[in-house]
């Protein structure tokens, strides 16, 4: 005869951790959403500056590394050094709120 007292208890405990689980779900989709955004803006500067470099628009060459609905938020800035810094900003997993930017600069050589 089984116990009565231990039937359930199983899913009392899965229960329990759920919101734990889904805690951690959002924390590690965060975490990716934010390194997405670091890549996005070293690719953005790196072709920014090349672009900058040879004569061309910085800013044109940035927004096409960085897909359109973060394209538009981006920030390039060009300095008298030659180098370029591009902002990228890192939404929220819940409701797409901006939490902060990453940047990311880059420089070439002029090569006019």
């Amino acid at each position: 005869m089984s116990a009565p007292r231990n039937r359930g208890q199983a899913s009392i405990e899965l229960l329990a951790a759920l919101p734990l689980l889904v805690l951690m779900t959002l924390a590690l989709w965060q975490a990716v959403v934010a390194v997405r955004a670091a890549a996005l803006s070293a690719a953005a500067a790196r072709s920014a500056a090349r672009a900058f470099a040879t004569g061309a628009d910085p800013v044109k060459a940035a927004r096409t590394k960085i897909p359109t609905p973060d394209a538009r938020r981006a920030k390039v800035a060009t300095h008298d050094d030659g180098s370029v810094t591009v902002s990228v900003a890192v939404r929220s997993v819940l409701g797409g709120a901006e939490l902060g930017a990453l940047a990311s600069s880059a420089r070439f050589e002029a090569q006019r």
